[in-house]
């Protein structure tokens, strides 16, 4: 059985075995799904609407000074019918190859970014759980 997520205008369904947390921040919110293992699924809100391109930037490059040695390919892409624009990343991180991407579109609420992450061990398992999790999003008209 699914659960559900659904605010301003963001809806997605994911595993109930995955615990959901969401925080508030200054420019919007953050929904962060945790798979039972390691992987991670996080979509991010801001209301005040910076450029898709610049939050996965961003986000990129929170990621590099994390992990030296990350390596990352732009993606041009689409998530809910809405052209967004991101990176697929590779990285060492406690002796594990992870596997982590973004994507970035606008909606009717603000700019939305999405961040999933897995390593090579659960990767299998998981990333179709993730891209199960991005295939489900919808972005509804306020």
């Amino acid at each position: 059985m699914a659960a559900t997520f659904a605010e301003d205008g963001i809806r997605f369904q994911y595993p109930e075995n995955w615990r959901l947390e969401r925080d508030d921040n200054e420019e919007g919110w953050t929904a962060t799904l945790q798979s039972p293992q390691t992987a991670f699924l996080m979509v991010c809100l801001r209301h005040d609407q910076p450029a898709p391109q610049q939050m996965a930037d961003t986000a990129l490059e929170a990621l590099r000074e994390e992990y030296a040695g990350l390596e990352a390919d732009d993606c041009v892409d689409s998530l809910a019918g809405q052209p967004a624009v991101g990176h697929n990343m590779r990285f060492f991180s406690l002796d594990f190859i992870n596997t982590c991407w973004t994507r970035s579109a606008t909606t009717s609420s603000g700019t939305i970014l999405v961040m999933a992450q897995c390593n090579d061990l659960e990767l299998e398992l998981h990333e179709p759980v993730m891209k199960a999790i991005c295939a489900s999003l919808k972005l509804e008209e306020e």
